[in-house]
């Protein structure tokens, strides 16, 4: 049977409970929601990136579609909190501050294997963040909403895996080379995108744009989301992505320390902000 996708039909709205809100979270919502929001750039630059590959280019396109709905419903649940926030305004800041280049027609990782452990990364990201959301809130319509956005999440990096299989084989990149492109998406959390995005959505009209101080204003609280079991499930999917395997002595080493490391950084963001 065809897998179904979910609708924002599906969603329960009438549950919404306003009572249990939390404003923190407001604000990465509707970070988030622009972030999913722009699937569509995104979209453009995998096709021209795997052009000639028309089967991967659908699953591009396919994926594009979900990713859009999820920007939609994270962005109808702002506007059920904030009546004043719009969606479509706020996308149309972010869009204004920030593009990809999107008529590029070569991977910025070197490779087309490379590219698919970079979106790998990102899927891994987003199934623990959407997972961690969904663990951390009370309020039942947005806890609907990050369980299937979550469940998305993992199947696209399921997508990606197995195209990744197939162009492993042409591009020949090693365990080392394909960490090292992980490692490097990794550290991109902390660029322009979330940090724009963070304030296309939240500034005020007469703010001036600071990367570190909405960088830092986004991570201190994304950061609080997370606990053990999150990390280590997404460091279970980048050794898998690169060729390593979970549940060995390396992977307790490693979830451990990613563990303290979040731990460290989201205590310095608490007390900066303090």
């Amino acid at each position: 049977m065809a897998y179904q996708h979910w609708t924002l039909d599906d969603i329960p709205w009438h549950t919404f409970d306003r009572a249990k809100v939390d404003a923190d979270l407001v604000a990465v919502i509707k970070t988030a929601a622009l972030v999913e929001y722009n699937a569509d750039d995104y979209t453009t630059y995998l096709c021209n990136v795997f052009r000639g590959d028309s089967k991967f280019q659908a699953l591009a396109r396919d994926w594009a579609v979900e990713e859009v709905q999820h920007g939609a419903v994270l962005g109808r649940w702002a506007e059920m909190v904030d009546p004043s926030w719009s969606l479509e305004s706020a996308f149309a800041r972010f869009r204004t501050g920030f593009q990809i280049p999107i008529n590029s027609i070569a991977s910025i990782r070197g490779s087309r294997a490379g590219e698919l452990i970079a979106r790998c990364m990102v899927e891994t990201g987003t199934s623990s963040y959407y997972t961690a959301i969904h663990d951390k809130t009370d309020e039942p319509v947005l806890k609907a909403i990050c369980k299937r956005i979550a469940t998305d999440e993992f199947r696209h990096y399921g997508m990606f895996y197995i195209a990744l299989k197939e162009y492993l084989e042409k591009d020949a990149l090693s365990r080392f080379q394909r960490l090292k492109v992980a490692l490097g998406r990794i550290t991109e959390s902390e660029d322009d995108e979330l940090a724009y995005a963070y304030y296309a959505a939240n500034a005020g009209d007469d703010e001036v744009y600071d990367h570190q101080k909405c960088n830092r204003a986004y991570m201190r609280i994304a950061y609080g989301f997370y606990r053990p079991k999150h990390i280590d499930k997404g460091v279970a999917m980048i050794f898998k992505a690169c060729g390593f395997t979970p549940q060995t002595p390396a992977y307790t080493v490693v979830t451990r320390l990613a563990w303290w490391m979040i731990g460290k950084r989201a205590k310095r963001l608490a007390k900066l902000a303090a």
